[in-house]
């Protein structure tokens, strides 16, 4: 082996920063889970002991969890009063479940994934995949909070107004159905929207439609949505004016079918609305790129498995390009694709019979 002593510093100068981000993953969530992050948004500076009133944790842990987070820059430390502070741009993105660029769920969906390695472990041995239910509450909830901000952000002033009359549809009253619902965020996020219209969420995990059909109650939406246990290739009902994936297509081991499944229950005049994540269309196009780098790795460790659990095993992955989306939607029958918008995170495609 001939060292490039050079590379060799740089490559290890890159190793040490991602184990401090990798461990500052876990840190994070503790944050979250209790409530420091939140606890110090808007309150100025404070010493460990403030916090650990404010949280109801011990003063020692905070001072040293504190210490941490400060070297990391996610908080400031004032070493003349001995004080740290949250700035109002991290708590923004830390501690404000409202805002548009929350990132607590991506934490939390981060602890999951160690729960499930030896389940990973066993799946690149043999092939088999991990199914979605098989991983920890972390995963199911971590997502919907993850993807929660950008539904908040986007679907209303963006997405939907995207699509050809769709949204006088909905004003009018339409029909929809959101298939792989989750926890039901969008599926609420329109109801709250859109009075005269109903909606019904499918998802296959009937612990999430538990907890979506909990949420519709409390955000007072029970009466127009309705949550059902079913699979995206033969959810119930027809004449669907409006049919939504959120960013779940790539995850089902037989998409093909779904997609023909969809084209049979979707009104004549009908759209589907279909999202996924931003795709480059190559490997060698997201070289470097740290967007695709945070695709490629919860692919690997979140999409492709269950698809490979699923029945069909089309193993697909997340970075599907908008050609093989194309030819998979036009031999279900779906005769115009089009990419109606997009942001720096997902592609937004209005999908029309």
């Amino acid at each position: 082996m001939a060292i490039d002593e050079a590379k060799l510093e740089q490559f290890m100068g890159k190793v040490v920063t991602e184990m401090g981000a990798g461990l500052g993953m876990a840190l994070h969530r503790l944050g979250d889970e209790l409530g420091i992050w939140k606890a110090m948004a808007g309150a100025g500076p404070l010493t460990p002991a403030e916090v650990a009133e404010r949280t109801g944790c011990h003063e020692r842990y905070i001072r040293e969890w504190l210490a941490a987070e400060a070297t990391g820059g996610y908080v400031e430390y004032d070493a003349g009063t001995g004080t740290f502070t949250l700035s109002d741009e991290v708590a923004f993105a830390m501690a404000d479940e409202d805002s548009p660029v929350f990132v607590g769920g991506s934490f939390q969906v981060a602890a999951s994934i160690w729960d499930s390695l030896p389940k990973l472990r066993r799946a690149f041995t043999t092939g088999d995949g991990v199914a979605w239910a098989d991983h920890s509450h972390d995963l199911f909830e971590g997502v919907e909070r993850f993807f929660r901000p950008g539904y908040n952000a986007n679907l209303l002033p963006a997405w939907l107004p995207a699509l050809d009359g769709v949204v006088d549809k909905l004003e009018r009253g339409a029909r929809v159905a959101d298939v792989g619902c989750g926890h039901g965020a969008s599926t609420i996020i329109m109801a709250q929207a859109f009075p005269n219209s109903t909606f019904t969420g499918f998802d296959a995990h009937d612990a999430s439609i538990l907890a979506a059909r909990k949420r519709a109650a409390d955000a007072g939406v029970a009466d127009r949505v309705t949550f059902e246990v079913a699979r995206a290739q033969d959810y119930p009902g027809t004449g669907y004016d409006l049919v939504c994936i959120f960013d779940a297509l790539h995850d089902m081991g037989d998409p093909d079918n779904a997609a023909g499944h969809i084209r049979a229950t979707l009104a004549d005049d009908g759209t589907w609305l279909l999202v996924e994540p931003q795709c480059a269309g190559s490997l060698e196009a997201s070289l470097p790129n740290p967007v695709a780098r945070v695709f490629y790795a919860s692919s690997v460790l979140i999409c492709l498995p269950a698809s490979l659990a699923d029945e069909g095993r089309r193993g697909l992955g997340n970075q599907v390009a908008d050609t093989d989306w194309q030819a998979i939607l036009g031999e279900a029958g779906f005769t115009r694709v089009r990419r109606a918008t997009e942001t720096p995170f997902n592609r937004v495609f209005e999908v029309r019979p």
